[in-house]
Formats: structure tokens, C-alpha cells, sequence
């Protein structure tokens, strides 16, 4: 899955949506020895490990979608991927990016202003963002699922959900979150590694 063709074959899109992943990738490289977006060892799989492993999301967002949050997102998977791709796909979809470190906050808003992208990036702790009330919140290799639903639960709308992708410890992690979360979960196999699932949670309360 390392080249152009092969992603542009799974994800379907369009040849524009293309070109401007492939200028988001350009900057990534051009930014990456500075300050670490991704690790380097996964640079050469660019289009599979990351691209195309952050675009797979988008198709499992409710129908009319219109706001989505992304946490953590340092180098940009799986927000600006699903930001890209939603120029396209959902023209009302408004992506607030929320990074901390504040390097990769300012590459999060060059690639957008590059891309001419419909994001706001929030450079603050999780924990510390306010006002923010989304349908759809979304994390890539950030923390257990427990920890992502105290995040996420108070920047959902009523009837959001959560879409986290997630490795081989996913059903111990959702174990561990139903001691002290209630919640319905759908479990999607991930196209990029047969070990790795993506979970959508719904109907999220605390017990």
C-alpha cells in the first residue's frame, strides 16, 4: 500500500482530494526532522499507515455530520486526512483540531491554510478545551479507551459518538472502560492491519 494508486483504489477519492494529500504529505516530510510529526520508521509507509488508515474513519460518521473533533492530533491522522477528504465528501463538515504541543499545532494550521481547509486548531490540554460541542470525536493511538471516553464525553452532543481506531487490545480495553462507562459499541475491521479494529461508541454515560 506504499503507493499513490493503490490508496486512491481503496479510498475512492477524487483526483483533487488526491493531489492536496499529496501536498499535506509533502509538508509532513519537509516538517518531520524538525519536530516529529510521525516516527520515522513509518515514513515509507506514508499512504497505508497513516493515510489510509485516517481516511478508512470518515465513511463511519452518521449521515450529516457537520462538526467533528479530533484529539491529539499531532501530525494530523486522523483529523486533517478526514478534513481533506471531506471538502468532497461532506462540504458542511467543520473539523476542530485539538494538539498541545504547540509546534505541531502551528504545522495543523500551515497545512490548512496551505489546503484552504475548513479546521480550527484548539492548542490546549484536552482536559482544558471549553465550549466545544460535536457530533462526531475521533483519536489515533492516544490513550486507553477509558481515558478517551472522560475526553470525549463532555465535548459530544447529545447523540454523538466516539470513533477511535484501535489495535489487538481493543476488546480488553473496552472490558476495562465498562467498569466505569455505559455505552453501545460497533466494531469495524480495519483495512490497513487484521489486527486492528475501529470502535464506534455510542449512548455514553458514566456508571
Amino acid at each position: 500500500m506504499k503507493d499513490l494508486k493503490e490508496f486512491q483504489a481503496v479510498s475512492n477519492v477524487s483526483r483533487e482530494t488526491l493531489d492536496k494529500l499529496e501536498r499535506y504529505a509533502a509538508l509532513l516530510h519537509k516538517w518531520n526532522p524538525a519536530i516529529n510529526l510521525v516516527a520515522r520508521s513509518t515514513l515509507d509507509d506514508l499512504w497505508s499507515r497513516h493515510m489510509l488508515d485516517s481516511a478508512q474513519i470518515l465513511s463511519l460518521a452518521p449521515e450529516g455530520t457537520t462538526s467533528w473533533a479530533d484529539l491529539g492530533s499531532g501530525g494530523g491522522f486522523p483529523g486533517l486526512v478526514i478534513a481533506t477528504m471531506a471538502q468532497e465528501t461532506h462540504p458542511n463538515l467543520k473539523v476542530t483540531l485539538v494538539e498541545s504541543d504547540q509546534r505541531k499545532a502551528t504545522f495543523l494550521r500551515t497545512v490548512g491554510r496551505e489546503l484552504n481547509l475548513d479546521i480550527d486548531v484548539i492548542s490546549k490540554r484536552i482536559e482544558s478545551v471549553e465550549d466545544l460541542k460535536v457530533q462526531v470525536v475521533s483519536a489515533r493511538a492516544l490513550a486507553a479507551l477509558g481515558q478517551l471516553l472522560s475526553w470525549s464525553e463532555p465535548l459530544l452532543q447529545p447523540g454523538g459518538v466516539c470513533i477511535f481506531p484501535k489495535g489487538a487490545t481493543s476488546e480488553k480495553e473496552v472490558k476495562e472502560a465498562l467498569a466505569s462507562w455505559s455505552f453501545v459499541v460497533e466494531n469495524f475491521r480495519s483495512k490497513t492491519d487484521s489486527n486492528a479494529t475501529i470502535l464506534k461508541i455510542g449512548e455514553i454515560q458514566r456508571v
